[in-house]
């Protein structure tokens, strides 16, 4: 049994087990899957309520852009672990929060979002839920025993009918201004030049309610959130422990950052997506493929649903031979398959096989638009396949070359590849089946990184 294979043998020694005896992830001693606990002093009480199913947890999103990434992904990973433990899972969007905007850590206020826009953005992020949810059902838990469904819920039916008045009377009291003011975020949005809106300050008020409604009507004692989050987690016990006299409990998890060290955003630029027309499998599949050995450990506890004992035993396998990144591959696959299901890993396999293993068989498989994603900035031409064209007129229609003589210097060099063959002779016959793919594509290369994708019509 080769080593990947073994690696994917301990995964699915997992599924094997019953329900209560799965690893849990919020394990108070495993400080490394999460940030912070608030309020800390309580850790032995939250503990056992871990343990003593079913508790009620939630974790807000709100529709600030098209989709959600992958640090959105963990902390839908965590509230799928609250599930597999046997406790109620709540996803809240945030359909009326979304109009606000979250002004947590950021240095200027959040475009306005029209009421449209909001609407598909709401469709669009509870679809990139609901197939997460349902692609761990598919192919991470197919043996453990009936899950209790997560609901998907959204505050704006909450909100919708909401009298402001009576509303400001009854809740806002119990927010103090000190409280609110002395937030870091508020702080340093206070003392930039743009300032802050009364609109963003009143942020934390909707949240904190969210929590509210959501312990009142569900029994909701745990939030989940980044660790960006904590200030709005607090606003929702302080209004709980106030408002109810009941104890509630937040949860933060670390921050997922980007490559480089900086917090993925949509206004960053740097966002790995989860909807495929945003980031494709082959593009999630690379993210985590280029995970540096020293994070690796740390990123099969955040994105897997292994135990501490199989990831030790994945990074043993990996540390033997590095250089095969048996680990980076077993994490890609697992985050691919969770994200896109069978498919998508498929076309991510396949892609990464065409990129970078240079497979003929793999090339021949893909359509023309994955094609040319994988190989960003390639040029693409149609051509009709004319009886007896050769290598050289080939490379001309194509625009390959600038001058006659430039192709015929460069490929009687060496430097003209069809198909990742080496080709030259300008006066060689393009072949179907050699030159011509199954797939009606040619795909030329100049040098080590200038491509050409030919479409034969």
């Amino acid at each position: 049994m080769n080593n990947l294979m073994r690696l994917h043998t301990f995964g699915r020694c997992l599924n094997n087990r019953r329900l209560h005896s799965i690893k849990y992830v919020l394990d108070a001693e495993n400080r490394q899957l999460y940030q912070d606990i608030f309020p800390d002093i309580c850790q032995k009480d939250i503990k056992k309520l871990w343990r003593s199913p079913p508790q009620c947890v939630y974790a807000g999103f709100d529709p600030t852009a098209e989709s959600l990434h992958i640090g959105n992904l963990l902390i839908l990973i965590n509230l799928i672990y609250w599930q597999r433990c046997g406790h109620q899972a709540i996803v809240l969007l945030g359909g009326a929060t979304g109009l606000i905007g979250d002004p947590s850590f950021r240095t200027h206020e959040r475009a306005e979002i029209e009421q449209v826009v909001l609407h598909e953005n709401l469709k669009s992020i509870e679809q990139n839920i609901r197939k997460v949810i349902r692609n761990h059902q598919e192919y991470f838990c197919k043996n453990i025993s009936r899950l209790t469904p997560i609901k998907i819920l959204n505050n704006l039916d909450w909100y919708k009918d909401t009298n402001v008045l009576p509303f400001i009377k009854e809740f806002g009291k119990y927010f103090r201004m000190g409280a609110m003011l002395g937030r870091k975020s508020v702080q340093s949005r206070l003392n930039s030049e743009s300032g802050m809106s009364f609109t963003e300050f009143m942020y934390p008020l909707f949240q904190g309610y969210d929590w509210l409604h959501l312990q009142r009507t569900y029994n909701c004692n745990f939030q989940v959130g980044g660790q960006d989050q904590m200030g709005n987690i607090v606003a929702g016990y302080d209004l709980i422990t106030k408002y109810k006299k009941e104890q509630v409990y937040g949860l933060t998890l670390p921050l997922v950052t980007a490559e480089g060290g900086k917090k993925f955003g949509k206004s960053i630029g740097n966002a790995v997506w989860l909807s495929p027309s945003k980031s494709s499998s082959f593009q999630l599949y690379q993210y985590f493929m280029r995970t540096e050995d020293a994070d690796i450990e740390k990123l099969l506890h955040f994105f897997t649903f292994l135990s501490t004992h199989v990831i030790k035993e994945i990074v043993q396998e990996h540390i033997k031979q590095p250089e095969k990144r048996l680990a980076q591959k077993y994490l890609a696959e697992k985050v691919t398959l969770l994200v896109h299901g069978d498919e998508g890993l498929v076309a991510a396999k396949r892609a990464s096989d065409v990129l970078y293993n240079k497979n003929i068989e793999s090339l021949a498989r893909m359509n023309i638009n994955d094609l040319v994603e994988v190989l960003e900035g390639a040029t693409v031409v149609e051509l009709l396949a004319e009886p007896g064209i050769n290598v050289y007129e080939l490379a001309m229609k194509a625009s390959c070359f600038k001058t006659n003589s430039d192709a015929r210097r460069i490929i009687e060099a060496g430097g003209f590849y069809i198909n990742y063959q080496k080709i030259t002779n300008t006066n060689e016959v393009i072949v179907p089946g050699i030159h011509i793919l199954s797939n009606n594509v040619s795909l030329l290369r100049v040098g080590k990184k200038t491509y050409h994708v030919v479409r034969w019509l």
